[in-house]
């Protein structure tokens, strides 16, 4: 069954009042913390996938995201890049479908009319945009998570699981007219975004994807086990022996401390300001990030990146 640009073997599963998890490679997926939380909670809910793009070279030049040759006992297998759809049939509450987006380099508009026409099919109640981005935040805090626009209809479930409004201005995706047309249609829409250090760019970051897995088995009645917050304990102390070790790198992150003490309430008066020599070179590493471009992809979405 072609539902838009998206093929779907059938029998298509019956999916009561669906909500929608996506994850959109490579923009805000860094640390690979949308994906790899998306891939436990598939693994915990047995999710399926349930369509794929038909031509997915219609949107993506694959100069760019790169198909992959793999041999499987001794069996040539090929793997194209593309945008899949899964699905998890629960109990109780709402059934959910992951949908794990790839960036589209051409015809974004009628890419984004198809993801569209496909979530009207399965009369879609929520979808949420999850992942991280690099931010001037200090790892030895509680990270960061911020959504959307804060209003009667969110509020107290922002609170709840603590995320913030976004005050983000800049360089976006043409996917975000998926979450512009749902709210029209008079879908829910939200947003959860965590922030990780910008000096600590690893390719899985554990401890920003336990701090999404809390929002999400919080909001989803899950197991808080999910989480796994020891692994990213570990990958985060590391950081910290090298930190101890480096009297630059340790005096930046006083001063990101103090930072983020003093806008979040817990410093005390006599916090000092950052320098401006500080503030420029923060600001620098901020300009520096090209998520479009920098990020080292792994594309081949069949195979699991999260190695627990």
């Amino acid at each position: 069954m072609r539902i838009g640009d998206f093929e779907f073997p059938e029998p298509l599963p019956e999916l009561k009042d669906p909500h929608v998890l996506a994850v959109l490679r490579p923009w805000i997926d860094v640390g690979n913390v949308g994906t790899l939380s998306m891939r436990r909670l598939e693994r915990h809910l047995e999710s399926k996938e349930i369509g794929r793009l038909t031509k997915p070279g219609r949107y993506y030049d694959f100069t760019r995201y790169r198909p992959k040759s793999v041999l499987k006992q001794g069996v040539r297998e090929y793997s194209i890049p593309s945008t899949t759809i899964s699905a998890s049939v629960r109990e109780h509450g709402p059934d959910l479908i992951t949908l794990h987006l790839l960036e589209p380099h051409l015809y974004g508009e009628d890419y984004t009319d198809s993801v569209i026409e496909v979530l009207r099919y399965f009369g879609v109640k929520r979808y949420s945009m999850i992942g991280a981005m690099y931010d001037m935040v200090p790892h030895t805090r509680k990270l960061l998570v911020s959504g959307g626009t804060v209003n009667a209809n969110n509020e107290d479930e922002y609170n709840l699981v603590d995320v913030r409004p976004s005050d983000y201005e800049g360089p976006t995706t043409i996917t975000y007219l998926v979450s512009n047309t749902l709210e029209e249609m008079g879908v829910e829409t939200r947003i959860f975004v965590v922030h990780l250090p910008q000096y600590f760019q690893v390719e899985e970051d554990f401890t920003g994807t336990a701090r999404l897995m809390e929002i999400l088995c919080t909001l989803y009645g899950l197991p808080s086990r999910l989480a796994d917050p020891e692994r990213g304990r570990q990958q985060y102390a590391s950081l910290q022996n090298i930190v101890s070790d480096a009297s630059e790198v340790a005096g930046l992150l006083e001063r990101l401390e103090e930072r983020y003490d003093r806008e979040n309430g817990n410093a005390s008066s006599s916090s000092s300001p950052l320098s401006p020599m500080v503030e420029e070179f923060l600001q620098d590493l901020g300009s520096n990030v090209d998520l479009d471009t920098d990020l080292d992809l792994d594309l081949d979405f069949d195979d699991d990146p999260d190695d627990e």
